[in-house]
C-alpha cells in the first residue's frame, strides 16, 4: 500500500520546485515553490477535480502539513547524521 502523500522533485530542471503527490482518491499533484507552498502553486488533477471548494482546501491543507512535517523530519535526520544536534 502506498503512503497517502509522497514528495517528488526534478531538481536538475526545476531546482526551486517541489511536488506533493496525493495517492488516494481524488489523486493529484501539487507543484509549488520549495520555499513557500502557497507561492505559484499549481494543482495537477489525476482524478476529476472535486466540485467542493471545501474538499479542495482541506486536501491542500493536508498536503501543506505533510510537506512541512516531512521537510522538518529530513532536517532532523540530516542534523543527527552529521552530529549537528
Amino acid at each position: 500500500m502506498l503512503p497517502r502523500f509522497l514528495l517528488a522533485d526534478n531538481s536538475q530542471e526545476y531546482p526551486e520546485t517541489i511536488y506533493v503527490v496525493h495517492t488516494e482518491h481524488p489523486r493529484f499533484i501539487v507543484e509549488s515553490n520549495l520555499d513557500d507552498f502557497e507561492q505559484n502553486r499549481v494543482i495537477h488533477w489525476i482524478d476529476p477535480e472535486p466540485e467542493s471548494e471545501n474538499i479542495i482546501e482541506a486536501l491542500l491543507e493536508e498536503a501543506a502539513d505533510f510537506l512541512e512535517d516531512e521537510l522538518s523530519n529530513q532536517e532532523d535526520l540530516y542534523d543527527d547524521e552529521f552530529g549537528l544536534n
